[in-house]
């Protein structure tokens, strides 16, 4: 799994003009998952996420996390993160796991950040064509790859 974290005032998706999800003060999470993704993954990067130091404490400093503030996870699905872009110019996302296997471990992220964050996280919906409004904080944007845990 990739994610791509970013720290935000507040974030919205849209499909066909709805709001399917909305936060304010948070972090907009976008997840690419892979065929050979799990639930050691899943907990994994979700606990890495919501522990983040990457909010500003009383003195300016980036000291305090997500979960510790109350603030709010917006999570969206995106298979492009695991472009190959090595040959030619057409990406390739041979990598990305195909809905079957996908969205299973989505649903099973998003469940498991709600148990982490004792709330509802808000989420867009898989496999839809997504309009993402955001305004950065910072900006503080982390890039986190479960394949390097270790």
């Amino acid at each position: 799994m990739i994610a791509v974290i970013q720290r935000v005032n507040y974030a919205k998706v849209t499909v066909n003009h709805k709001i399917v999800g909305e936060i304010e003060k948070g972090l907009l999470v976008l997840l690419g998952i892979e065929q050979y993704d799990d639930k050691e993954d899943i907990k994994w990067l979700a606990n890495k996420i919501v522990n983040l130091r990457i909010f500003d404490d009383e003195n300016g400093v980036m000291n305090k996390s997500c979960i510790e503030l109350n603030y709010n996870i917006l999570t969206v699905s995106q298979f492009t993160l695991h472009a190959r872009t090595k040959k030619g110019n057409r990406p390739s996302y041979i990598d990305a796991a195909p809905p079957e296997i996908a969205i299973p471990l989505y649903e099973e992220f998003i469940s498991y950040l709600n148990i982490l964050m004792r709330k509802e996280t808000q989420k867009g919906i898989f496999g839809a064509h997504m309009d993402i409004e955001l305004l950065n904080n910072g900006p503080v944007t982390i890039i986190i790859d479960t394949k390097n845990k270790k």
